[in-house]
């Protein structure tokens, strides 16, 4: 497919890599010319330097031959006007960041009215995570498959835990809790879970299971239901906006620490239920006098990833609060995963899987449409949803017999509501949801599994 994205920050950087790697042709449009040199000659895409929301800039970078435009510059309004002056001229199908909270009652009309295929609100889907997180305490990520019927965590095994020593094909016998595991962590390194693969201290592990069984595999662990009730969130940004109103409805109490003022009045305007504190939370003993040793969560938000991590790494020493902490940048992730974080939200990640799914649905999917599409190791790893077509080449053959690529794992079944773990001699029917965990790129449609 032919890709323009006009917006060249951390969320269409990654976005032009991604796609890039999965096969597309991309051209991206930046109004800062060192940043577009950069981008092109990192990625070998083409770049054109100029305002993406102007007709002739779209025309000289070939709109007309464009599939899809993708704009995620920091400017909402332009966003929505690239796409809008896309659609005239190229009548591709467009997507446009929209991350105002102002407009978040307005996406379904900007999405009709002027004919957006996506509109994106990163910071939203970062609450949304956020608050999933925030239900299961224990888990450090949430990603959820056919409207929450199934989910799918990762969860760091301690030390003493009876998982240390044990082995994948007997997780579900000795916990007694219906559990696929899918990948494991260990240090730089990653795996696509086997039978044989025998589990050791502080490894990562992600998990698919419905809700219920989720929540068994944790009693099993020695956890009890822990529910958060109560979250101190440092910074007062369109995240914490977002999740004031999503907690807010689950009945959690928020707390704001917020260092600026003027956003410190716009927030007890709108949010009179929360309690906002005007102060700098880099000062611990802000942190220390409200309460940061017996808070049920903290969440770091503020706009600079060096601050969030500190401040989340003294949260963890001062109290017993499940930490989560928002991350910018994914360059530093790899001295991200080695230090002592619980749950860690990247909202271009978000961004790029919601963005990645719509692309690869474009495209002619043989035997099932995609539905969900998450990055379960960032590069490496995904996870994603397929509805199963009538004439699918995957259908009625034992699982135990199919001959798939390398590196595929079938997690879950959804059949008429009810969710299977899928074992050997089970088979994939007409109108399953199925769902795939793989290394592979590229997987467009589930017959894309088979050799």
């Amino acid at each position: 497919m032919n890709i323009m994205i006009v917006g060249c920050g951390k969320v269409g950087q990654t976005l032009a890599e991604q796609l890039n790697e999965d096969g597309n042709s991309i051209t991206v449009i930046d109004s800062r010319a060192d940043v577009v040199r950069d981008v092109s000659a990192r990625l070998d895409v083409m770049g054109f330097v100029g305002n993406g929301a102007t007709h002739t800039l779209q025309q000289e970078a070939g709109i007309e031959k464009t599939d899809l435009l993708i704009a995620v510059t920091g400017s909402d309004e332009l966003n929505l006007l690239c796409c809008l002056i896309a659609k005239k001229a190229g009548n591709c199908q467009t997507i446009a960041r929209v991350k105002n909270p102002a407009y978040s009652s307005e996406t379904g009309y900007l999405k009709d009215e002027l004919g957006l295929a996506m509109v994106i609100n990163p910071e939203q889907a970062a609450a949304a995570e956020i608050a999933r997180v925030l239900r299961f305490p224990s888990a450090i990520r949430i990603d959820t498959f056919a409207h929450g019927r199934v989910e799918l965590f990762k969860y760091k095994i301690p030390e003493g835990s009876i998982l240390a020593g044990m082995a994948v094909k007997d997780v579900v016998s000795k916990l007694s809790c219906d559990v696929l595991v899918c990948t494991v962590e260990r240090g730089d390194e990653s795996y696509i879970a086997n039978g044989n693969f025998v589990f050791a201290e502080k490894d990562i592990i992600s998990v698919i299971a419905s809700p219920r069984n989720a929540f068994e595999f944790f009693r099993a662990m020695g956890y009890k239901n822990r529910t958060v009730k109560d979250v101190m969130v440092v910074g007062g940004g369109e995240t914490a906006q977002y999740l004031c109103s999503i907690l807010h409805r689950s009945g959690i109490s928020v707390k704001i620490i917020e260092k600026d003022p003027k956003k410190c009045e716009a927030l007890c305007e709108k949010y009179p239920e929360v309690d906002i504190i005007h102060g700098d939370a880099a000062d611990q003993s802000i942190l220390l006098e409200e309460g940061i040793r017996s808070a049920g969560a903290f969440v770091a938000l503020t706009g600079i990833d060096e601050e969030n991590i500190f401040l989340s790494l003294f949260a963890k020493s001062a109290g017993h609060a499940k930490v989560v902490t928002k991350i910018h940048r994914i360059a530093f992730d790899d001295v991200i995963k080695h230090l002592d974080l619980d749950s860690t939200i990247y909202p271009k990640n978000i961004t790029a899987d919601l963005i990645l799914r719509y692309v690869r649905a474009m495209k002619n999917s043989e035997g099932g449409s995609m539905e969900t599409l998450y990055s379960v190791i960032p590069g490496e790893v995904e996870a994603a949803e397929y509805t199963v077509d009538e004439d699918s080449p995957v259908t009625d053959i034992p699982l135990m017999t199919m001959k798939k690529k390398p590196d595929i794992l079938i997690a879950a079944i959804i059949r008429g509501g009810k969710v299977l773990i899928p074992r050997g001699s089970d088979v994939i029917l007409a109108g399953d949801r199925v769902v795939v965990v793989t290394r592979a790129k590229a997987i467009d449609g589930i017959a894309d599994i088979l050799l």
